[in-house]
């Protein structure tokens, strides 16, 4: 039985500003069924008001509270442990971050990295060292290796954090996928049993989909490369050529 289909934002639905071929006419027919829809994203670069409103803007029938990212995740991590931390974040994902910034009087007890091109030089980079050599937490809000932009592969926030935890010689908590709590946090009450992920990182989407019980569907576009199904065990539940494939399938199952 499933109850709930949690999809996958870049790489899946969308490639910076243009729609993958047919996934808003697919994402209507999903819609359309009783199942609950949730866009679960590693995206650290934007705000969810603004991932709405590129959604929206691309066709796509979202709701904003259907978007549940891992900046949510890690705003409510922030605001349950009371930190105050230093933020190496893109403009666009501050707005989720307002009033949580470290006073400029203060010492930051936390340093929360995400993907943030421009935060990314030696200065910065060195301000989060000394501060978590004076003991503040390391928190990713994810640690991917890459990420499909229209001129190609591009790095990932996931080798700055590793290069912070070498040299601090600390351990971040990561927030986002491929953690199973993110993924259970994203069903609410549905159970993992009862629900599917979509998505184009065989790593974060689906083995981190699958170790949380849910089964996962590894989409050919986006970031995937020839080859990406074979580099977990078990493998995939299903490899699709695209989000369009993915709903058929799905639609098939529930019409049983």
């Amino acid at each position: 039985m499933i109850r709930a289909v949690l999809i996958d934002l870049s790489g899946t639905l969308h490639i910076e500003s243009q729609a993958i071929p047919g996934a808003v006419e697919a994402l209507k027919r999903l819609i359309q069924t009783n199942l609950t829809i949730k866009f679960v994203t590693n995206t650290t670069k934007e705000s969810q008001n603004f991932l709405y409103n590129r959604l929206t803007t691309l066709g796509f029938p979202v709701k904003k509270e259907q978007i549940y990212s891992s900046l949510a995740a890690a705003r409510t991590l922030i605001v349950n442990r009371q930190l105050k931390p230093l933020l190496l974040l893109s403009p666009e994902a501050l707005e989720d971050f307002e009033g949580l910034s470290c006073p400029t009087n203060e010492k930051p007890n936390a340093v929360v990295i995400g993907l943030a091109p421009n935060e990314f030089h030696y200065d910065r980079l060195n301000e989060a060292f000394r501060h978590l050599l004076n003991g503040a937490e390391l928190i990713a809000i994810h640690a991917g290796k890459y990420y499909k932009r229209k001129d190609g592969l591009a790095l990932g926030p996931g080798c700055f954090v590793k290069g912070l935890e070498y040299s601090a010689q600390c351990t971040a908590t990561v927030v986002g996928k491929p953690q199973k709590m993110f993924f259970h946090s994203a069903l609410g009450d549905i159970q993992p049993g009862e629900a599917i992920m979509i998505g184009d990182d065989v790593k974060d989407d689906v083995e981190g989909a699958m170790k949380a019980g849910i089964r996962g569907y590894l989409v050919q576009t986006g970031k995937y490369q020839l080859g990406d199904e074979n580099k977990i065990t078990p493998p995939p539940d299903a490899v699709v050529s695209s989000f369009v494939e993915a709903v058929e399938k799905i639609l098939k199952e529930i019409q049983k």
